[in-house]
């Protein structure tokens, strides 16, 4: 059934989707995933379904199903970026928490909106094999499980500063008091050149941008989900200046502005 299962948040036209599962990570990989995404579709022959997303600030390892099969690895983004799908298949992909990043790159900075193969056939073959084993229908959890159980086999211990890290991307994506950097250094209780530190190496994006990303995407679900909400109010509890900060925010990430995305943010 086309729709989302669990938090559409990042999603720009969730009524678009063919199915779409988040599936929670396991305690084993908790420090290093923080959700696998499953999407599965089956297009129509000649027809393409285009997914558009404005990402988590995050980078994503991925399987997918497509040519025999493949791993990619997905740099963070600074725009909104689209994927088509025609045919069948499937992917699998985990959010990477910062303290995975450097096990798969030393410059995520350098991958920012790039999505490159890797060769890690242990991984592939597993989540393959994973996939194959049973139904469609729970093929979101025995892929995530597979890729779970690799993670946990292949990556070691992280270290305490990939833990801050973790700690600054968990405290920037969940405390929507946090509207400045500063707010974070006093969270943490380190400066803000450590944050801008850690997020070039574990992240790949300044730690203002991983703020700005949070909130442009809590105000694109509002958009979205309440057509009565004026924009003027969802600017100011969201900590934009003012609505015209919010306007220009969507317009540079987004393509658009917020009126626009209202009137397309459901359709089907």
């Amino acid at each position: 059934m086309p729709g989302v299962s669990g938090t559409d948040r990042g999603i720009l036209y969730p009524a678009r989707l063919p199915r779409f599962t988040r599936v929670p990570a396991p305690p084993e990989v908790g420090e290093l995933v923080r959700w696998f995404w499953v999407p599965q579709w089956d297009v129509a022959a000649g027809r393409t379904s285009r997914q558009h997303l404005v990402a988590f600030p995050a980078c994503n390892l991925v399987v997918e199903s497509g040519d025999g099969g493949f791993v990619g690895f997905a740099g963070p983004t600074t725009r909104r970026s689209h994927r088509d799908l025609t045919g069948t298949g499937w992917a699998v992909g985990a959010q990477l928490r910062p303290a995975a990043v450097p096990v798969f790159t030393d410059g995520p900075a350098a991958l920012r909106d790039r999505y490159v193969r890797l060769e890690l056939p242990g991984l592939l073959g597993a989540v393959l094999a994973a996939a194959a084993a049973g139904p469609a229908d729970a093929l979101p959890q025995r892929t995530a499980a597979a890729f779970a159980g690799w993670l946990a086999a292949h990556v070691g211990e992280p270290s305490a500063e990939a833990r801050t890290a973790n700690a600054m991307a968990e405290v920037i994506d969940t405390d929507p008091a946090v509207v400045r950097l500063e707010d974070v250094a006093l969270r943490l209780a380190v400066s803000t050149r450590t944050l801008q530190r850690l997020a070039h190496r574990y992240v790949g994006l300044p730690p203002a941008a991983m703020i700005r990303r949070r909130r442009l995407q809590e105000a694109a679900e509002r958009v979205r989900t309440d057509p009565s909400a004026d924009l003027a109010r969802i600017a100011a509890e969201l900590g934009y200046a003012d609505h015209g900060h919010l306007t220009r925010d969507f317009r540079a990430v987004l393509g658009m502005v917020p009126s626009e995305y209202r009137r397309g943010g459901g359709a089907g």
